[in-house]
């Protein structure tokens, strides 16, 4: 097998993580790919950066396109990252007849069934393990270890920097605000941290997961979307002492009249795995029909970890390297002709079971007008929760976690109940999953 020879696109955090792990295990990769991978190309618009990086170990240049259009290049390693030049660099490549490897979620969410097109149309493997969940190799179990399987659902804890912020929220009862500043000083937030707060970045790569689960098309625009910056620290008190924590969680379900695609703070029950991942850990929980529950769990960023599966593309591709294009493992795990246009449910359709919190008047009658309107809503009631007012007080708050019911009943149910005038403030709503 001839040797593959690999242009490096951006050398940023992941881009320097590869180039050194593939250099200091080339011994090893090269056992088990069955050839040399090497980096004889770099890439990146901050020259000083990519030749200090490389040294003479490699090539280094200012211009992505001349690595794109060299005829000597065999792979290229997109991690650029963004929308923009990331997606010209990619299209090119591909046209170029050139397999390419990305860890850039936010490009395939957006414009995957685009770029996943062109590659079947010229025959090239595009392959994306880092895009989704750092070091931890979830792709690669959709799209093989569970293709026996009908995948019912998939909970994952995906962005490693909101679930650093709800660990500390938790163990520390500090706001939101005050752990985002630490988080930022740590490194594990951006200066600009909307992507992952505001559940951007769990969006995009839940997307990627339903569609390599259920074979539909990439939907990242259909996804209902929620992000962690107005969940309050009481609420997570609140729902330690009933037996859950919170999480944001990307979810998708399969149900029969649609596929659910959502991203949002999360009750889960405290004895579930899933439950136990703090800091900036990843975790990705698959339910199948055959196999049942399967948990992934292990870091989901970083230089190493992430560079873990770039490489592991990289063995992918030069094992497949001679195979012809139509018996390799598809992109997306189905056959280009068998996806399915399956519908994305709108917010209003999910089903779930939910967190409440109201402000009330402490007075008699409060609670039994609430449960009221429920009942005459269908929605039944799993557990109800009172807090004694402090003395001299006259409101409390009451906590409501209800049975499975669709969210459109939830809206007009707790719109009435706003309106009684023993409410005292705008109810608070979270949404909970057993996992079960």
């Amino acid at each position: 097998m001839k040797n593959l020879r690999v242009g490096l696109l951006g050398v940023g955090t992941v881009g320097g993580g590869s180039f050194e792990v593939l250099w200091r295990n080339q011994h090893e990769i090269t056992r088990r790919a069955g050839c040399e991978i090497r980096m004889t190309r770099v890439a990146d618009t901050d020259l000083a950066k990519a030749k200090a990086l490389v040294g003479d170990r490699a090539e280094a240049c200012d211009d992505g396109f001349s690595i794109v259009n060299d005829p000597d290049i065999d792979v290229v390693l997109e991690l650029v990252g963004g929308y923009g030049v990331a997606k010209s660099l990619v299209l090119a490549a591909i046209e170029q007849g050139k397999h390419v490897v990305t860890a850039n979620k936010a490009l395939l969410a957006v414009h995957g069934d685009e770029i996943f097109a062109a590659a079947r149309k010229k025959g090239v493997i595009l392959a994306y393990e880092a895009a989704v969940a750092g070091g931890i190799p979830i792709i690669k179990a959709l799209r093989e270890g569970l293709t026996a399987n009908r995948i019912e659902w998939i909970a994952g804890i995906i962005n490693g920097t909101t679930n650093f912020i709800l660990s500390e929220m938790r163990e520390k009862g500090l706001p939101f605000a005050e752990v985002l500043k630490q988080a930022q000083a740590l490194g594990y937030a951006e200066a600009d941290p909307s992507f992952d707060i505001e559940g951007i970045d769990a969006g995009h790569k839940i997307s990627l997961l339903a569609s390599i689960a259920f074979g539909i098309p990439v939907q990242f625009n259909r996804a209902h979307i929620e992000g962690i910056t107005n969940l309050q620290a009481e609420d997570i008190r609140y729902a330690e002492q009933l037996g859950y924590r919170i999480k944001l969680l990307g979810i998708t379900r399969r149900r029969p009249e649609g596929v659910e695609l959502r991203v949002h703070p999360t009750l889960i029950p405290a004895k579930r795995l899933i439950a136990s991942v703090e800091g900036a850990m990843n975790a990705v929980w698959v339910k199948a029909d055959a196999v049942g529950h399967t948990m992934y769990y292990g870091k989901g960023a970083g230089a190493e970890p992430t560079a873990s599966a770039v490489i592991a593309d990289l063995v992918d591709v030069a094992r497949a390297f001679t195979v012809p294009a139509g018996l390799r493992v598809p992109s997306l795990a189905f056959q280009a002709d068998a996806v399915l246009d399956t519908a994305v449910l709108a917010r209003e359709h999910i089903e779930s079971a939910y967190y409440v919190r109201l402000r009330v008047e402490d007075q008699p009658g409060v609670l039994a007008d609430i449960t009221r309107i429920l009942a005459d809503g269908g929605i039944s009631l799993d557990a109800v929760l009172q807090r004694e007012p402090d003395a001299g007080e006259h409101q409390t708050d009451v906590i409501l976690l209800t049975h499975r019911c669709i969210e459109s009943a939830v809206d007009q149910a707790i719109a009435m109940i706003e309106a009684l005038p023993t409410v005292l403030s705008s109810a608070v709503r979270l949404r909970l999953e057993d996992l079960d």
